[in-house]
């Protein structure tokens, strides 16, 4: 199950970034956050983090999350079982050499999962992340102001916010992020990772 948004009493929110890591835009996004405070969730495409591991060591280094989001970005409903695994396998492996764990999320390109897409998910094991601001398009790129705008709505407690940081040029999204925290931070909530605004939304309802 893709989950949008959790439902929770604790103040926290999951800024979460695909596509990465990116050598220019993947670490202005990590200065914004040491600037105001809290962790994200990173959903990297293996073939990136190949390139670009020291990017993703200093996330991890930072407590942001390392999240799979396959090796080269395919349709998973479009390739067989055996290439959907090894999109997921190659991407854990090269995460959990940085990491020093496989990754317990996961973010689907397009956000794109079919039945078998799902089964495949849930036998390894990952939460598996969609969003609750679809509409706001930052890869295409829309303008700051939209971006903007159609995320401040969702500022709420629980929700998962999708945006890229690689991929393109993703200067607007750092804009946007760079509005949107400060009024996160007023609005007393914790920007987490996805797995722990996950994880804390379970414990309550135990």
């Amino acid at each position: 199950m893709m989950i949008h948004q959790v439902e929770t009493r604790c103040k926290q929110i999951a800024f979460t970034f695909d596509d990465g890591p990116d050598p220019v835009y993947t670490p202005q996004v990590a200065a914004l956050f040491r600037e105001y405070g809290g962790s994200a969730t990173f959903f990297v495409v293996g073939r990136a983090l190949e390139q670009y591991p020291e990017v993703a060591k200093a996330l991890h280094a930072e407590g942001h999350e390392l999240g799979n989001h396959t090796y080269s970005h395919p349709s998973l409903s479009r390739v067989g079982e055996a290439e959907r695994r090894e999109e997921l396998e190659r991407t854990d492996a090269l995460i959990e050499a940085i990491a020093g764990a496989k990754p317990a999320s996961f973010r689907a390109p397009y956000l794109d999962a079919n039945e078998e897409v799902e089964a495949l998910v849930r036998a390894r094991g990952y939460v598996s992340a969609g969003g609750t601001n679809l509409n706001s398009r930052d890869w295409d790129p829309p303008g700051v102001e939209f971006i903007v705008d159609t995320i401040r709505p969702v500022l709420r407690p629980g929700s998962v916010i999708l945006l890229h940081d690689g991929g393109g040029d993703r200067s607007q999204t750092v804009e946007a992020v760079r509005r949107l925290l400060p009024e996160v931070v007023a609005l007393g909530l914790e920007p987490v990772t996805f797995g722990e605004l996950v994880r804390g939304a379970a414990e309550l309802r135990e």
